[in-house]
């Protein structure tokens, strides 16, 4: 998924979504079962190391996202949406393969600065071990199409996620696509 290559259909939901038992913001959060078993193992890793990792976000159904993309275009406008949030029909949240993450505590989530905090640096070295990228690292922007999210994970499974680590992180050069960064 990117912007150059959205679901088909646009509205497609998978079928096999369970509540991962992590420890999360909210109640009823979503995920494919074999990405809600990932975070599972990711979480129980984190909390062995001493780092509490929270669920901010996951699966997202078409209608959710055409909610969020037009709050976004209606704070910032649409080339910035763009740059921060997927089209409907264009999000890995609606994939059900992808998840935010964030501190137990708060400090920085859906920020930037979750990257740095300890939280982030667990997530940054670690979440390929469990299936999961770090989908838009900084630098990529040109590449993903996306600012830079460093608590927004993509499950690909451990061996993709250590070949895309192995290949520089970016999930589009690492598999050969194009560039996606614009619609």
């Amino acid at each position: 998924m990117n912007k150059q290559n959205p679901l088909q259909p646009l509205d497609w939901a998978p079928e096999d979504l369970r509540v991962p038992e992590v420890p999360s913001s909210k109640g009823g959060m979503e995920l494919r079962d074999e990405a809600a078993r990932a975070a599972e193992d990711l979480a129980a890793a984190a909390a062995d190391d001493g780092v509490s990792l929270n669920l901010v976000s996951a699966y997202r159904s078409y209608p959710y996202q055409q909610q969020t993309y037009a709050g976004w275009v209606d704070r910032y406008g649409q080339a910035e949406a763009d740059r921060i949030s997927a089209r409907p029909g264009y999000s890995e949240h609606q994939t059900g393969l992808a998840m935010d993450v964030g501190a137990a505590d708060g400090t920085c989530n859906l920020e930037q600065c979750f990257g740095d905090t300890p939280e982030g640096q667990w997530v940054a070295e670690h979440a390929a071990d469990h299936g999961w990228i770090v989908r838009y690292p900084a630098g990529a922007e040109d590449t993903t199409g996306y600012s830079p999210e460093p608590w927004h994970l993509r499950y690909v499974g451990t061996q993709a996620a250590a070949d895309v680590v192995r290949q520089g992180g970016v999930l589009e050069t690492a598999w050969g696509f194009d560039p996606a960064p614009s619609y």
